[in-house]
């Protein structure tokens, strides 16, 4: 059995089991989704600009940004991984080279978007999006600029809050002739639309939940029952480190207790155990000899 990430995500997406997929900006976060025994990571491009730069989702990543993440993120998990490259970073030759650079960070999917540059985040409003044309040009210049067949291209309309529900439909079968391998509708809006997303569009396809977004948040198996492929987090993992935060800096500042026995902290051993450090002390050890 081929083991190599991109071929498990290949047979992950091709399943159309409603897989989980949940985000991480960061390697730290990776590491704890590999841990629990997730099957992908999403690296995601919203995330990274909110931890890196404190900053929303507005098109303030570049391709080096997202790169250098992806590629410490590589190091850090031996999951396949889904990463998020906005518009592209430009016209089709922009995105023939992101894919090319993507790649060799050790991705083994993109997200490319059919969003005007500057983006904004698929769930907020006053949005806009180029031609289905222009679109299909910069999935043909991903497609071919991969050098693994198992490097699967992830196209994205954000037409549903432009253009309606129908024309976003017809932008999903425009990305599949176009040879996208996952399809991504951003933000449907009603239970009724995204049961219809998997009867309507033949190649596999991801369900985004923000939580406090637009799209309904339904249980996972009932995702899966309508014939998604991959069931997306993005950031539920920032939210609640943010959260988690807040929180215990909260009691910090009031005087509170933030020890281990408080609930509001990992312990210090779980700390390091997430960062691998008996791992690092057994490598001192071996060369120290």
């Amino acid at each position: 059995m081929n083991h190599h990430p991109g071929a498990r995500l290949r047979r992950l997406v091709e399943a159309r089991r409603g897989a989980l997929l949940p985000g991480a900006a960061n390697a730290l976060t990776a590491r704890i989704i590999e841990d629990l025994g997730f099957e992908a990571v999403y690296v995601t491009g919203a995330g990274l600009t909110n931890t890196w730069f404190g900053m929303p989702d507005h098109g303030f990543m570049g391709l080096t940004d997202m790169a250098n993440h992806t590629a410490a993120i590589r190091d850090a998990v031996s999951l396949p991984l889904i990463c998020d490259i906005d518009t592209g970073f430009g016209n089709a030759v922009n995105v023939h080279h992101a894919v090319r650079v993507m790649e060799r960070a050790g991705a083994n999917a993109v997200q490319v978007e059919d969003q005007a540059s500057p983006k904004k985040c698929g769930h907020f409003s006053g949005k806009a999006i180029i031609p289905t044309a222009e679109m299909c040009g910069k999935i043909k210049a991903a497609v071919d600029a991969r050098h693994s067949e198992d490097f699967l291209i992830m196209a994205r309309t954000d037409a549903r809050a432009v253009e309606g529900f129908e024309a976003a439909l017809e932008r999903c079968h425009a990305f599949e002739e176009a040879g996208a391998d996952i399809i991504f509708l951003e933000a449907p809006e009603s239970v009724d639309e995204m049961r219809a997303l998997p009867q309507a569009i033949r190649k596999p396809q991801i369900v985004n939940i923000v939580v406090g977004g637009k799209t309904p948040a339904l249980p996972t198996e009932d995702l899966a029952a309508m014939g998604f492929s991959l069931v997306l987090y993005a950031n539920v993992a920032l939210q609640a480190a943010i959260h988690g935060m807040k929180s215990a800096l909260s009691a910090l500042k009031s005087g509170g207790d933030v020890s281990e026995a408080s609930g509001l902290v990992a312990t210090f051993a779980d700390r390091q155990a997430v960062v691998r450090k008996p791992f690092f002390d057994a490598l001192e050890k071996r060369y120290a000899e």
